[in-house]
């Protein structure tokens, strides 16, 4: 096991560069993912600690030791491809060996940590079989067997879930989270998908254009984003947003929206009077009410999933999302009150982006 520590590193393909300068660390044991939009940088920050990518300048660090020049065979870090990776005329016990056996390792320690690998993650029953005979779930479990038959200091994870349909994606989700916290190996797992990144992480980094916007626990940056992008990029439904602006009037702050629509606040805010803001509020932080508070939302669109009813509509006109555990009746073109938490109430400058 160890730390990794990146340092300053930035990647530049010719005159292009799209990491810029990122600082990331991550603890012995940690379950870090990298998280953003496509494009961001998050693969290549990872094929950089694989050594699969050359860094244009700063350092990465694998247990101390600066892996800059490092031959990725040597640095001891074991990769879960998207695509498997399987040779397709090998078993599945043999592309589990194959590492070992390439390192001329004794038959007996393969054998050993190929069945226990494979008892981990229930494929001992498929060991004879080939890659073409087994379903996709089985075939990314076979994938990460041959990282853990490695026994490496750091598991690389380069969106491993995508190719798998939703059910499966959710299953293999917590055999990943339930396989680190057995082996607690550190971990780096790169994904755009915000929901993967809650679900399984220790700690988030968020990546936007080559850059770190935000690094934290999930619940950190679910409560407490730092910037108009993390804040709407956590969260599932994501924040909803409505341009405002600061009023100050007898020692009292309002925020009206551009519609002229007073939005709830808390009693002190932060900001001076005129600044334009964006006054973020997340679907669950919206309450039904009936006693004339709250802010006038025409219903357009019902979803209801089961456990959950989503309402769209539009309030001070802005789209937005409600979430409701409990059951209502709405129907399209009503118009009821919706009431948000004060307390999670979020502002954001209007020009900056950054939050108040």
């Amino acid at each position: 096991m160890a730390a990794v520590s990146i340092q300053k590193v930035r990647k530049s393909f010719g005159s292009t560069e799209v990491v810029h300068g990122v600082d990331v660390e991550i603890g012995d044991h940690e379950f870090v993912v990298l998280v953003g939009p496509s494009g961001c940088g998050k693969s290549t920050l990872l094929r950089m600690i694989a050594g699969l990518e050359k860094i244009t300048a700063g350092e990465i660090l694998i247990g101390g030791h600066v892996v800059n020049t490092v031959p990725p065979k040597e640095r001891d870090i074991a990769m879960v491809f998207q695509n498997y990776a399987l040779y397709p005329h090998m078993t599945v016990y043999n592309n589990m060996a194959f590492s070992m056996t390439l390192a001329k390792a004794d038959r007996g320690e393969i054998d050993q940590r190929v069945r226990e690998a494979a008892g981990i993650l229930g494929l001992t029953e498929y060991l004879e079989r080939f890659p073409r005979q087994l379903s996709g779930g089985q075939r990314q479990r076979v994938a990460m067997g041959r990282a853990i038959v490695r026994a490496p200091q750091v598991f690389l994870f380069d969106e491993p879930l995508s190719n798998l349909d939703a059910k499966l994606r959710v299953q293999m989700r917590t055999e990943i989270k339930l396989l680190h916290q057995r082996l607690k190996t550190t971990s780096v797992y790169v994904t755009h998908d915000q929901v993967e990144a809650m679900t399984m992480a220790d700690k988030i980094v968020v990546m936007r254009d080559g850059y770190v916007e935000q690094t934290g626990s999930p619940l950190e940056l679910y409560d407490s984003p730092t910037n108009l992008f993390v804040a709407g990029f956590i969260g599932s439904p994501a924040m909803n947003f409505i341009p405002a602006r600061i009023e100050r009037k007898d020692g009292v702050a309002n925020v009206i929206a551009d519609d002229g629509t007073v939005l709830p606040v808390p009693p002190k805010i932060p900001g001076e009077a005129g600044r334009p803001v964006h006054y973020g509020i997340r679907p669950s932080d919206l309450t039904l009410t009936e006693d004339g508070q709250g802010v006038e939302t025409v219903v357009d669109v019902i979803e209801p999933t089961g456990a959950d009813t989503y309402l769209y509509g539009s309030m001070a006109g802005q789209e937005i999302c409600a979430m409701f555990t409990e059951r209502h009746g709405f129907a399209p073109g009503q118009t009821v009150r919706l009431m948000p938490r004060l307390d999670r109430v979020h502002l954001f400058c209007g020009e900056s982006g950054r939050h108040l």
